[in-house]
C-alpha cells in the first residue's frame, strides 16, 4: 500500500523514481480506505532531505500511510523557502485538536545547547505533553529522543569527549520484541552526535526498558508502556551519503572532524560509501508501523489516547 503525501512534495518524484509506491492527494480520495495518519515533526534544517527519508521509511510498507508535516512556529527555518513551509507545514496550533495513529518526532542540530536555551524548547515540551494524550504511538529520533527522555523523565544528556560519527554494530537486548521481529543478531545504524545518555539513568527509570544497544554507541532504543513510546538514539533514516555531507561540510569549513568509522572503504573518503543499515531501518519502520500502530490502534481515530493494550 502507498504513503500519501501532497501532490507537489518534491519528495514525491524522488520516491517514484526509487518505486516506493506513493499516492497523491487527489488519487487518494477515492480510496473507500482508513489510512494510518501519521505525523512528522520536522526539527532538522534540511527540511526537504528529511522528508523524503522518512516518507521512504514509512511508504515501504503494505499499510497505507497519510503523511502529515508539522513545524514549530516558535522557530523559522532558514535552509528552506517559506514558500515550501507554508505549502506543506502545518504548525502545532493547526493541528492541536486531531488525534493520529502515530507520530514522528526528528533530531536537531542543537544537541550541545541546554535544552531551554533552545528557541522552540517550550513549544516541543508542550507537543511532547500533547502527543502522550493525541498519539497512539511516538517514535523519538536521536536529539529528539534526548529531548524527550529529560522532558519526561529527567534524564540529562552528557557531552562527549569526541563526536560519535559513522555506522556502528548493534544488538537487540529483549529476545523476540516485535519492533525487532526478523532482525539480524549483528544489525548496522548510523549515529552523528555530540551527546549520549548514561545507560545507568535509563535502567534506573521502571518506566523505561532498553530494548537495543551497541557496544560502541551504547543505547540505541528504550521503550514506554510497551510501545508507546520510542526512544531512537541513532539515524537509521539516514540517506547513503547523509553522513558524507557531514564529513564533506566540516573539512570544507575546517572544523575538526574524524573520518566516519566503518562507512568509506578503507576508511578512504574519496570512495563510495557502503550502505549497512537499510534492511533495518526498513524492518523497525515496517515493524513499528504494522505492531505498534496498525494492529493496536483504535479504528475510530477520535478515540485515540484512551487506555488500550499494545499487547507486548
Amino acid at each position: 500500500m502507498p504513503i500519501k503525501i501532497p501532490n507537489e512534495l518534491p519528495a514525491f518524484e524522488t520516491l517514484t523514481n526509487e518505486n516506493i509506491f506513493v499516492m497523491t492527494e487527489t488519487r487518494a480520495i477515492t480510496q473507500d480506505i482508513r489510512p494510518l495518519r501519521i505525523i512528522l515533526l520536522n526539527l532538522m534544517p534540511t527540511k526537504i532531505a528529511t522528508e523524503t527519508q522518512f516518507s521512504r521509511l514509512l511508504g515501504n510498507s503494505p499499510l497505507q500511510v497519510e503523511l502529515e508535516l508539522v513545524s514549530t512556529d516558535s522557530h523559522k527555518p532558514k535552509n528552506v523557502s517559506e514558500e515550501h513551509m507554508l505549502a506543506f507545514y502545518k504548525t502545532f496550533d493547526e493541528i492541536k485538536d486531531e488525534k493520529y495513529d502515530g507520530m514522528v518526532i526528528t533530531g536537531a542540530p542543537v544537541e550541545q545547547m541546554d535544552y531551554e536555551n533552545v528557541e522552540y524548547w517550550e513549544e516541543l515540551c508542550k507537543i511532547m505533553e500533547w502527543s502522550k494524550t493525541h498519539v497512539h504511538s511516538t517514535l523519538h529520533i536521536c536529539w529528539g529522543a534526548q529531548a524527550a527522555l529529560y522532558y519526561h523523565y529527567g534524564i540529562p544528556k552528557i557531552p562527549l569527549d569526541r563526536k560519535l560519527f559513522g555506522v556502528f554494530e548493534h544488538q537487540t537486548e529483549v529476545q523476540n520484541h516485535l519492533l525487532f521481529r526478523g532482525a539480524d543478531d549483528i544489525f548496522y545504524v548510523p549515529h552523528s552526535r555530540h551527546t549520549t545518555v548514561d545507560r545507568k539513568d535509563v535502567e534506573n527509570c521502571s518506566e523505561l526498558k532498553i530494548i537495543a544497544s551497541s557496544p560502541d554507541a551504547g543505547v540505541y532504543v528504550a521503550e514506554h508502556d510497551g510501545g508507546k513510546q520510542f526512544f531512537v538514539m541513532g539515524h537509521p533514516e539516514y540517506d547513503p551519503l547523509s553522513l558524507k555531507a557531514e564529513y564533506d561540510r566540516d573539512v570544507a569549513a575546517g572544523l575538526p572532524i574524524n573520518i566516519p568509522k566503518n562507512y568509506y572503504p578503507g576508511d578512504d573518503p574519496a570512495k563510495m560509501p557502503v550502505v549497512r543499515w537499510r534492511t533495518h531501518a526498513n524492518m523497525l519502520y515496517s515493524n513499528w508501523l504494522n505492531y505498534f500502530v496498525y494492529q493496536t490502534t483504535p479504528y475510530d481515530i477520535n478515540t485515540v489516547g484512551q487506555p488500550i493494550s499494545f499487547g507486548v
